[in-house]
């Protein structure tokens, strides 16, 4: 089965496939020769997972999905949440959006946090919802180069590193992503003949 993956981020597609297996082909929208930059005006994970992919299917009118990924710190009140790729700002890069995370939690011994995903899968012109969640916590300094956005101050429950410390391999046993994704595929293997 052929499915665009309403994205151009790499890192995310490259997690992605590390996840799926040969009967799924996934491209993301540079690959697909869509050249737009969605935007993600809404309150919820799930409405801009939802823009995503709407906006994709009317396009090609092909089996797509997206996803919209939020950290949320216990501390923060759920912070900064479904902005969390424009918390500095509307341009910001993860540099200025960690910053200002680490400065808004400052000494706080409550580091709790999670990563949340949400996929919206529209295949056959039908939406389908799936949801992962990685538990954790933020840590108050940078480690390691790997993986993108928080990555660097995030630690999941389980083990002592960063993601940006984890190859993408490691990065999966935990990944919020890859439990979202792993949902629609057994979805998909229960309901669609590849």
């Amino acid at each position: 089965m052929d499915i665009i993956f309403a994205t151009n981020n790499a890192n995310k597609i490259l997690e992605i496939k590390k996840v799926l297996n040969a009967q799924y082909h996934i491209t993301g929208l540079q690959e697909a020769g869509i050249s737009i930059d969605i935007p993600e005006p809404h309150d919820t994970l799930q409405e801009n997972a939802r823009e995503k992919a709407i906006t994709i299917f009317n396009l090609t009118g092909k089996n797509c999905f997206s996803e919209d990924t939020g950290l949320l710190v216990d501390e923060l009140y759920g912070a900064p949440g479904v902005k969390s790729a424009r918390y500095a700002g509307e341009h910001a890069n993860s540099e200025q959006n960690i910053d200002k995370l680490l400065k808004a939690l400052g000494d706080a011994e409550n580091r709790k946090a999670h990563f949340k995903t949400i996929i919206c899968l529209i295949v056959d012109g039908k939406e389908y919802y799936f949801e992962g969640i990685c538990n954790g916590k933020i840590i108050a300094e940078l480690r390691g180069t790997d993986g993108f956005g928080y990555d660097p101050v995030f630690v999941p429950d389980g083990s002592n590193k960063t993601f940006a410390e984890m190859d993408i391999e490691e990065k999966n046993k935990y990944s919020h992503r890859k439990k979202a994704v792993e949902k629609m595929i057994q979805f998909l293997n229960s309901t669609h003949a590849c």
